[in-house]
């Protein structure tokens, strides 16, 4: 049993890494940044499932918590988890827990996965954008729009094509990895 975690644990990892680098794809703008975090979070979510997936992504963030670079545009620390970005930040782990939820429910079925990565990155929007309320004081109106209604076209495409390549990859994958990461 202890090996079974233990290989949870490395896949894990090794997707947490894969996030920090491709969160490194990023469109600078005020305020909120365009990046492919969601994108690769959703995909994670949609491969790894609810428990190892959620996993990797609270790895990612306890290492950019901890200082390593590995926020959108090279960020890092408690400040960044805090700051007016923070919620898109927490938000991963509620995108990670839909996602991962929902895609076990009915595995490998493309349309489900697509809705499932657009409610998960739905989610991210609307938590960050309320947390950017807070963080910044401007007005829950001027928030959704600067922080959620600017960015649900572009997601809506990341959480496409995550759920597209996330079925491909789990179809492709050895069914024992599958049952590693998925129970």
């Amino acid at each position: 049993m202890k090996s079974f975690q233990l290989q949870q644990q490395l896949i894990a990892a090794i997707f947490a890494a894969i996030i920090a680098v491709v969160a490194q794809i990023t469109i600078p703008l005020p305020i909120v940044p365009l990046t492919l975090q969601t994108f690769i979070v959703g995909l994670t979510a949609t491969i790894l499932g609810r428990k190892v997936g959620t996993w990797a992504i609270v790895i990612y963030l306890v290492l950019g918590a901890i200082g390593l670079p590995v926020y959108a545009g090279g960020s890092a620390g408690i400040g960044a988890l805090f700051g007016p970005t923070g919620g898109y930040l927490w938000g991963f782990i509620v995108c990670g827990l839909t996602i991962g939820s929902l895609i076990q429910l009915k595995p490998n079925h493309l349309p489900w996965a697509i809705l499932a990565n657009m409610l998960g990155f739905v989610l991210t929007l609307i938590i960050g954008s309320i947390w950017l309320k807070f963080a910044t004081g401007m007005p829950i109106s001027q928030a959704l729009m600067v922080g959620g209604v600017n960015f649900l076209l572009p997601d809506l495409i990341k959480a496409t094509c995550a759920g597209i390549l996330g079925v491909i990859i789990s179809q492709r994958l050895p069914k024992k990895f599958l049952q590693l990461v998925q129970n």
